[in-house]
């Protein structure tokens, strides 16, 4: 069996989107539409993930409608305005100050759900979670292609679940996983916007690299 084998540029391409992926904010969209073309290669991307047993869980509804848009922003600002307490000092002044959404701005919203198994599936019988998990890599694809067709992407993690789920028709066997924004934008970042602003430090290899255990690090390829 033959398979197809990458050359160097390549991969030093895939490296590139990887490393210039950004989550991107409400005040980097422009009013540009996304060509429903470059929309279903972002969601084919998606289809592309690995999924525990092959089950495939993720769901996908695609938002467009103003006054949906609106409701879930007014999710989200409730959701802000508690989290904004949960910070202190400095870190409260510079929290309201960022913009940490694009519900509205965005000409695409996409809500991610996870669809809960009706039988057990193979890989998943001992982590439940990992149904959850493979959704996640879906996310990521589409974060990629996303940004390897020059179209922002961002996250909206602040949000009452439960509430979108009402909001969007779930049942009881759909879960919330993620809200995106998708549309063209002004201006891709060189760094991550919160590295930039100085709310945390990337963090080096050795932080995060272990070796065989959680309680020796790996020191090798210190950066």
């Amino acid at each position: 069996m033959s398979y197809r084998k990458f050359e160097v540029d390549e991969q030093q391409l895939l490296e590139d989107i990887m490393r210039l992926r950004r989550d991107v904010r409400g005040n980097r969209f422009t009013s540009e539409p996304v060509d429903e073309k470059d929309l279903d290669r972002i969601l084919r991307a998606a289809l592309l993930a690995p999924s525990v047993g092959f089950s495939q869980p993720w769901r996908f509804v695609d938002i467009r409608d103003h006054e949906t848009k609106a409701s879930v922003a007014q999710v989200f600002k409730s959701e802000n305005d508690k989290a904004a307490h949960l910070f202190k000092d400095a870190k409260h002044s510079q929290y309201q100050q960022l913009k940490l959404e694009g519900i509205t701005e965005a000409p695409i919203n996409l809500a991610v759900f996870y669809q809960h198994p009706q039988e057990a599936v193979l890989g998943q019988t001992s982590m439940p979670v990992a149904g959850q998990y493979s959704t996640i890599c879906a996310i990521q694809n589409m974060w990629l292609m996303a940004r390897a067709l020059n179209i922002g992407m961002g996250w909206v993690s602040i949000l009452d679940g439960k509430r979108v789920e009402q909001l969007l028709g779930a049942d009881e066997h759909h879960e919330f996983v993620a809200y995106l924004c998708i549309g063209h934008v002004d201006t891709f970042y060189d760094k991550p916007e919160l590295e930039t602003l100085g709310w945390e430090a990337r963090k080096a290899f050795n932080e995060v690299i272990f070796k065989e255990s959680l309680q020796s690090k790996h020191t090798d390829h210190e950066t």
